[in-house]
């Protein structure tokens, strides 16, 4: 994922030098609308949330095949937001884009997952039914990013720009503090999350007003898995989890 933002930044350096190559000088619209120490602004966009897993062991089934790894079906999301920027100087800006982000994920476990870690043997006779193998991650999160972006010089009317920074988010779906969990088919996550998070994108300054169009990779630091009620017994849900991080692709569309 890191890799694919970088490669498209150096896509966005390529488009802007060929359109300059090809335009020439044009009118600047807003020519001085980088001037200002504070502009405001909101955003639209898509979201795409993952999960990655560390585990514990790993969990193999009576003939001997790899069953360990958790499989994620995920799905685009829709983000709203607004933007607040304040000019350092004419490369930095610092800038804070709080937003919600709604997003949803589906794990699923291999059916033989089950029966081949030591323990759970009671769970074979239903270990074929969606309520055991599947489960649905439905998150609405308050994300808070303070980011520095640096840009290249201006050209023309647009100007293509690298952003980073680190991030926090509240999980209004959080069942933290459920009492229920897996046993009852809660699967439970904790309710805040830090990430850091690197982007690329471009300003189009158009008559009225500037156009961004950017894509950002977050990657959680802190683990959001809450572990299953040991006291209940052993869990075959979330026992083998050493640790369950967020990473995710944001594709956002800023008007200022």
């Amino acid at each position: 994922m890191k890799k694919l933002v970088v490669i498209l930044f150096f896509i966005l350096i390529s488009q802007s030098s060929i359109a300059q190559l090809f335009t020439g000088e044009q009118i600047l619209n807003n020519e001085n609308f980088d001037k200002d120490r504070f502009s405001y602004g909101y955003f639209l966009g898509l979201n795409n949330y993952g999960l990655n897993f560390e585990y514990k062991d790993k969990i193999y089934d009576e003939t001997g095949q790899d069953v360990t790894e958790i499989q994620i079906d995920k799905g685009f999301g829709f983000s709203v937001g607004l933007l607040g920027n304040m000019r350092i100087n004419d490369y930095f800006d610092l800038r804070f884009e709080p937003g919600l982000f709604i997003s949803s994920r589906t794990l699923h476990y291999n059916k033989n997952y089950f029966s081949g870690y030591d323990g759970y043997a009671d769970y074979d006779f239903i270990a074929d039914t969606d309520n055991v193998l599947e489960r649905e991650l439905k998150s609405t999160y308050v994300h808070l990013p303070l980011l520095i972006k640096f840009s290249a010089k201006r050209i023309n009317n647009f100007k293509p720009f690298i952003v980073g920074g680190l991030s926090m988010s509240l999980n209004l779906n959080s069942n933290e503090d459920n009492e229920d969990d897996n046993n009852s088919g809660q699967f439970r996550m904790k309710k805040n999350t830090y990430y850091y998070e690197i982007g690329a994108g471009i300003d189009f300054y158009l008559e009225y007003f500037k156009f961004t169009p950017s894509i950002r990779g977050v990657f959680a630091l802190s683990d959001e898995l809450v572990p299953d009620d040991p006291s209940k017994g052993p869990s075959p849900w979330t026992d083998n989890i050493s640790s369950m991080k967020t990473q995710g692709i944001f594709i956002n569309f800023t008007f200022q």
